[in-house]
């Protein structure tokens, strides 16, 4: 899949799908199941390290697992995330994100905002297409605890609306957006002429993105409330991701308990 196709399914009204992928038996499934993009989250900091966070996922470490991921994946759109500290300054996220990309990924994610502004001017004028990514900030992250919901309130709220409309000017091709409130995602997702794709951000994002671990029952201890178990009322991991996927697709994932 051309990254642009993300936006003809936004114009279409048609959801988009997206779960992460570290290897190639799991990037195998994923792209057969139907599934419209495989992001290489460095989330692996985590579930496949054993890591409490994702700071130390290196930039060796996701060109590796994007070259495996890339391999396994004819049909879907192959997203790479920039790791923590690959981007602190224009010349290392170029460097950085054309690794990524010979690695095999058509795009790299990078989080946050203004503050990354001439990062972003120099990869796009480079033709390496962009993944914004706001609300909550995984890579900002040191202990469980910070894991918080973003704009809750109007100041944030706001911060979060003036960075969405900042990165699309700037040519990014698609916007995660992390944990906001259901209602913020909404009034973004409409506002925006490209697609954002949520988790836990509600079912109005233009798509939904969760780790694979997560919604297959994997990963141990309490999960968040936008996590569901597509796997607990299924037989395999395929008809698992199939039912992720037509559940997006039709609006029915998430639920409005599964929101914020």
């Amino acid at each position: 899949m051309k990254h642009s196709e993300l936006s003809l399914f936004k114009e279409q009204g048609q959801k988009i799908t997206c779960l992460t992928a570290y290897d190639a038996s799991m990037a195998k499934i994923l792209d057969q199941s139907g599934v419209d993009a495989i992001l290489i989250g460095d989330s692996l900091g985590m579930v496949i390290q054993g890591g409490e966070n994702t700071r130390s996922v290196s930039i060796n470490d996701m060109i590796y697992h994007t070259s495996i991921v890339s391999d396994s994946s004819s049909n879907a759109l192959v997203i790479a995330d920039m790791p923590f500290a690959s981007y602190d300054s224009s010349d290392d996220a170029l460097e950085n994100a054309k690794s990524l990309i010979d690695a095999g990924a058509r795009m790299v994610k990078i989080e946050g905002g203004s503050e990354h502004s001439d990062v972003i001017k120099t990869l796009i004028s480079n033709n390496i297409n962009i993944c914004g990514h706001l609300g909550l900030q995984p890579q900002l992250v040191i202990k469980s605890d910070d894991y918080r919901i973003q704009g809750r309130d109007e100041s944030s709220a706001q911060t979060i609306f003036d960075n969405a409309l900042l990165l699309e000017s700037l040519g990014v091709s698609v916007l995660v957006l992390e944990c906001i409130p259901s209602d913020l995602a909404k009034t973004i997702s409409e506002n925006l002429t490209i697609p954002t794709i949520g988790i836990g951000a509600g079912v109005n994002c233009d798509g939904q993105v969760l780790v694979s671990y997560d919604m297959l029952g994997i990963t141990t201890g309490k999960q968040p409330r936008f996590v569901r178990n597509f796997l607990s009322n299924q037989i395999t991991i395929s008809d698992a991701v199939e039912s992720f996927v037509a559940e997006v697709k039709e609006g029915t994932f998430p639920s409005e308990s599964e929101s914020y």
